[in-house]
């Protein structure tokens, strides 16, 4: 899975090549507390969910009626396109282990509450991002908490899937964590109390293929300018005080 950036300009996707280039996602678009950014800027904590669906929904419809022309046919599909996604899903209704998502999800919550929570250190992250990468690996190789083996309905194949989103979310966000000698926003670390721009200011982006337990992590650039700086002058960084 790659990383992207939810909501740019035209609220499109964006992920980095192989080079660290901005690529966009194409038919990905996100607005609200699903996206990056908001209408109050940099999307932290939560958004104006009805301002920025007002705001950033309307572009987004922008784009999808700028991209998508009435008769514009589809691309041909080869006939091997969707079978991955039917075989995980197989993966999933017929696995064999011994181990139960429930099971899986609440040693989870417990290791990100524990060593990846508001106060931050060293070693308890450390921790917690070795945990994750287990907790991982035991959900590929042990996982076989599906009892209804169906397609209508199967709230227990659900299950299976969001705790798979969870785990790859959580691998990403202690890791990015743990490589982030820093403190910046929500991220503080009790062991190093000051931000370092001069060497973080950057995006953390964590690629994960679904099937690896230690993410790869990349970085992208942080874009300090406007579109227009004569219309809207760029601020500078600066320490939030209170």
């Amino acid at each position: 899975l790659s990383p992207v950036c939810l909501g740019s300009l035209r609220r499109a996707a964006i992920t980095i090549d192989e080079l660290g280039n901005d690529v966009v996602v194409p038919g990905l678009l996100s607005c609200g507390e699903a996206a990056c950014a908001s209408v109050h800027g940099a999307n932290r904590l939560g958004a104006n969910s009805l301002l920025d669906l007002v705001v950033f929904g309307r572009a987004a419809a922008h784009t999808i009626k700028d991209d998508l022309k009435p008769g514009k046919p589809h691309p041909r599909l080869k006939q091997s396109d969707g079978l991955k996604t039917i075989e995980h899903l197989d993966q999933k209704r017929y696995a064999t282990g011994n181990r139960k998502a429930a099971d899986i999800r609440l040693d989870l919550q417990k290791n990100m509450q524990s060593n990846v929570a508001v106060f931050r250190v060293e070693e308890t992250m450390q921790e917690g991002a070795d945990m994750c990468d287990v907790l991982f690996k035991d959900y590929r190789d042990n996982f076989g908490g599906i009892k209804d083996k169906t397609l209508v309905w199967n709230s227990d194949l659900i299950e299976a899937l969001e705790l798979e989103n969870l785990l790859i979310s959580a691998t990403g966000t202690a890791r990015s964590a743990l490589d982030r000698k820093e403190s910046r926003g929500a991220h503080a670390r009790d062991d190093i109390p000051d931000r370092k721009d001069e060497e973080w200011m950057m995006h953390s982006l964590a690629f994960h293929d679904g099937q690896m337990e230690t993410p790869i992590m990349k970085y992208r650039p942080v874009i300090n300018s406007t579109l227009d700086e004569n219309e809207v002058a760029s601020l500078p960084p600066f320490k939030r005080v209170y």
